[in-house]
């Protein structure tokens, strides 16, 4: 767990330069960084490889609108178990609840392959593989801290881990759907649900055998509290905020559609995407290299306001090949984004509440996405995105006073009492 951040803006512009070398130096941060992709792959391969396998086995009328469905309760599945599952974690430690969970969810994917022709079968597989979905992404990042039982022994060692996280993770959303598409051209399409499940299983493995893993102080006696990280104000106003950065992401898709048939480019639905992830690969990869001056909130509202501004280019590209140049532009800012906002969490995570902290701002994009990719039906997707990433950082910059980290909070008070919750 990430200790208390007490310093002010000054000492926080002297922290010492760590490169990515010497995060990936510490003992076992590669195989833990290596794992968490592999185990996360499913992210970027369930949505289309349940798309694919349900258009093979209904017809391509009837079976794309069936598996878009499917795919849709995964993804939101994954957004509301997912918190759930980051409290486990905080009261019962990692690998006994990731072992658990990966199990649940992979046996929901290969469920799903096996017996897609029975349609109870396949929507019971899909929301029992969304909701049970292993949430190595927030343990990782609960992991970088620099507390006791941490792998990260300094915050600026921490920074930059969660900086090559936030950038590492864009590989899934290219890997994923390169590696479904191969896999469906070379053999059924139900194999791709296999592979996926394969390497749920894998990465997770990887994870909870580790020292590090299996030692991560958990907080067995703290009192069930539905509520959890939400009591704190400064992280409602972080996931807010965070569900405006999600709006754009979820409407690119659209956007991407409408641009290829716009411009006459077929290419554009998946390139731009595609393009987006790069961009965000390289902007992260810059950002973690160095030190930047100021504090992770200073860096947070101006990554903000650049993102909502670095998605205007795209609203007055002329042609397929100024989108595409367009789109890498909010890509570079997103990383870094998201690096950031890791960091601010782990600092204001109420102590026993930090995985799930973590948890509920993915859980929180994953609804701006959702919200993103709904709304373009009703508001021209061009328009959606500036809109969403400023209202965003609107929410930062009139609240960036309230987000002023001057030490970890204590779990706030639950007025429940012990026991009454599960």
């Amino acid at each position: 767990m990430t200790i208390p951040n007490t310093t002010t803006a000054p000492a926080d512009d002297l922290l010492p330069r760590v490169g990515y070398r010497d995060v990936l130096r510490e003992p076992y941060a590669k195989r833990l960084l290596a794992g968490t992709l592999i185990g996360r792959l499913p992210t970027g391969m369930a949505p289309l490889a349940i798309l694919v396998t349900a258009t093979h086995a209904y017809g391509a009328a009837s079976g794309a609108a069936s598996g878009a469905a499917l795919a849709a309760l995964y993804l939101l599945a994954s957004a509301v178990g997912g918190p759930l599952i980051g409290r486990q974690v905080d009261r019962q430690g990692q690998p006994v609840v990731f072992a658990v969970s990966a199990a649940l969810s992979n046996a929901g994917l290969l469920l799903v392959a096996a017996q897609l022709h029975q349609p109870w079968c396949a929507v019971t597989g899909v929301a029992v593989a969304g909701a049970t979905k292993a949430t190595l992404d927030s343990g990782l990042r609960a992991l970088w801290g620099s507390g006791p039982g941490s792998v990260m022994p300094t915050p600026a060692h921490q920074r930059t881990a969660l900086a090559l996280d936030a950038t590492s993770q864009e590989i899934i959303y290219i890997a994923g759907p390169l590696l479904v598409a191969a896999l469906t051209m070379t053999g059924p399409a139900s194999g791709a649900l296999v592979a996926t499940a394969a390497l749920g299983i894998a990465g997770t493995a990887m994870v909870v055998t580790t020292p590090p893993s299996r030692s991560w102080p958990a907080a067995p006696g703290r009192r069930a509290d539905w509520l959890g990280p939400l009591r704190s104000e400064q992280l409602c106003t972080l996931y807010v905020a965070m569900a405006g950065v999600g709006v754009p992401m979820g409407a690119l898709t659209p956007r991407a559609a409408d641009a290829a048939a716009q411009f006459g480019s077929p290419m554009l639905s998946g390139a731009l995407p595609a393009v987006l992830s790069a961009g965000a690969v390289a902007g992260g990869l810059v950002y973690g290299s160095r030190t930047w001056p100021g504090t992770p909130i200073h860096h947070l509202i101006i990554l903000a306001v650049s993102y909502a501004v670095g998605w205007l280019p795209l609203t007055l590209a002329g042609s397929a090949t100024t989108a595409v140049l367009a789109t890498a532009v909010p890509g570079l800012v997103m990383a870094p984004l998201l690096g950031c906002a890791f960091v601010v969490t782990g600092e204001i995570a109420p102590h026993g509440t930090v995985t799930e902290a973590h948890a509920l701002l993915v859980a929180s994009l994953d609804v701006g996405c959702a919200a993103g990719a709904a709304s373009a039906g009703l508001v021209p997707a061009t328009a959606l995105l500036p809109a969403g990433a400023a209202a965003g950082a609107l929410v930062l910059v009139a609240t960036r006073r309230r987000l002023t980290v001057t030490g970890r909070p204590p779990l706030p008070a639950n007025p429940l009492p012990r026991g009454s919750l599960s």
